[in-house]
C-alpha cells in the first residue's frame, strides 16, 4: 500500500510559480512511476506530467510544455511539480498518481487526495 500527500498549491496571480510536492509512503518508491494530473471544475481529470522510476524520462502534456517541469527525489520518496508561468486555465486540482514498475496510466494504481491550484487573472 502506497499513501499519497500532495502539498503546494494554492492562489497564485497569472504568470507567476508554484511548487507541487508529493510526499509517498513506503520503502518502494523507487519502484513506481510516477505522474501529475489535474481536473478543472466541471471538466474530466487530465494528464500533466509523468516521471519514471529513475527520473531518467518524462512526460509532458502540450498544454503545459515548457512551463512546467516534473521531477523526483527518490532518496525523500517525493516527486514534484515545477509550474512557472502560471494562466488562469492552469486552475485545477492536482493529483499525484503512483505506477508500479511501469503500469498503464489509464488506471494509476494509487492517487493522492489532491491540491488545489487557482490562478487568477
Amino acid at each position: 500500500q502506497v499513501q499519497l500527500v500532495e502539498s503546494g498549491g494554492g492562489l497564485v496571480q497569472a504568470g507567476g510559480s508554484l511548487r507541487l510536492s508529493c510526499a509517498a509512503s513506503g520503502r518502494t518508491f523507487s519502484r513506481y512511476d510516477m505522474g501529475w494530473f489535474r481536473q478543472a471544475l466541471g471538466k474530466e481529470r487530465e494528464f500533466v506530467a509523468t516521471i519514471s522510476r529513475s527520473g531518467g524520462s518524462t512526460n509532458v502534456a502540450d498544454s503545459v510544455k515548457g512551463r512546467f517541469t516534473i521531477s523526483r527525489d527518490n532518496a525523500k520518496n517525493t516527486v514534484y511539480l515545477q509550474m512557472n508561468s502560471l494562466k488562469p486555465e492552469d486552475t485545477a486540482v492536482y493529483y499525484c498518481a503512483a505506477n508500479y514498475m511501469g503500469g498503464s496510466w489509464v488506471r494509476p494504481d494509487y492517487w493522492g487526495q489532491g491540491t488545489q491550484v487557482t490562478v487568477s487573472s
